[in-house]
């Protein structure tokens, strides 16, 4: 079969410190080997070809309804995640497909509206919210009714992608750099294209260590992390690379993600999903079937929560236009 030949080309030509797909940890539910197909490959496929994937097109990566098909959303950003992950992943000899397969989930249980989302539901759920834990969710529980079936290894790289996390893997970890160098950059970018900052306000002593273009900076993190981890039993940045990537990092927060005006619309979302959020709690026999089966196992508020997590931007103020602004009407 060609898989036994890619695992033996796995054992051959990976690093001994990757993970193989022949020795994972496996699945919750026993399932056929693919004659063609590694472990790791068939979850990449799962995971490319699910609902929640597509949905990533419609939800916000940082700026909500902006003006321009040039931002990013929270599919593009995943896509250059991956390829990111991908470059640094093959340069270790590490396992291409595992690492591909968690970029391409590590964001599934984002809400609409990016983190403005996550801090509404944050709040008002009684367990709180977390992105991380929610896409964990999504490929175990709400895909399909029972979850994808994912190999133990990507559902780990999952839930352990944030800056917290602690992965089992150095797949894993190259996954979490990977999702920072990302994001800074492309909301650099993004930012500069709206002319929240400028090239010039980025701090100097940054970009002397990083470079001063967009791919300048994604070249040196990329190279540093392989040239810091090459037979190392961990994924990391050098000192100075690594600080001057959390000093920009700063200023993102400081300068974009905080006190901009491309945050003024975040009040309405946050609004849009709070009413929602009530409304189904107080009339959880509205919620589409597939939600409100799970009442039952899951209790009303975490059935209602996967529904509103699971929104696109967009499906969100069409459905609270519907809920709450009256429409016009005529007698027949």
């Amino acid at each position: 079969m060609i898989r036994k030949e890619l695992e033996r080309l796995e054992e051959t030509t990976l690093s001994p410190l990757a993970a193989k797909s022949s020795k994972s940890k496996g699945r919750v539910y026993p399932s056929e080997p693919c004659e063609i197909r590694t472990e790791f490959q068939r979850d990449r496929d799962k995971i490319l070809h699910c609902k929640s994937f597509r949905r990533l097109k419609h939800k916000t990566q940082v700026f909500i309804s902006p003006e321009g098909d040039h931002y990013r959303t929270r599919l593009t950003h995943t896509l250059e995640v991956s390829q990111i992950a991908r470059t640094i992943a093959r340069a270790l000899r590490l396992n291409e497909d595992l690492t591909e397969a968690m970029a391409l989930g590590h964001d599934l249980g984002h809400t609409p509206f990016g983190h403005t989302g996550e801090r509404l539901l944050n709040k008002v759920l009684s367990n709180g919210f977390k992105h991380n834990v929610h896409s964990l969710r999504v490929v175990e529980v709400l895909e399909g009714g029972r979850g994808l079936n994912l190999t133990w290894e990507v559902r780990d790289g999952i839930l352990n992608h944030t800056k917290s996390g602690k992965p089992a893997t150095l797949e894993g970890q190259i996954l979490s750099l990977s999702d920072r160098i990302a994001y800074i950059n492309h909301d650099i970018d993004d930012a500069i294209r709206a002319r929240i900052i400028s090239d010039q306000d980025l701090p100097k002593d940054c970009i002397e260590v990083l470079g001063s273009s967009h791919s300048a900076r994604i070249n040196t993190m990329v190279k540093d992390i392989i040239l810091s981890s090459q037979g190392k039993d961990r994924i990391a940045m050098s000192p100075e690379v690594g600080q001057a990537t959390e000093r920009l990092r700063d200023f993102m927060f400081q300068r974009v993600y905080i006190d901009s005006f491309a945050k003024t619309e975040e009040v309405k979302a946050m609004y849009v999903l709070e009413e929602l959020f009530q409304y189904f709690m107080k009339y959880p026999d509205k919620l589409p079937n597939e939600y409100g089966r799970q009442i039952p196992m899951y209790g009303k508020e975490q059935a209602v929560c996967d529904y509103i997590a699971g929104m696109t931007d967009r499906y969100a103020a069409q459905l609270f236009h519907q809920l709450f602004v009256p429409s016009s009407w005529k007698q027949l």
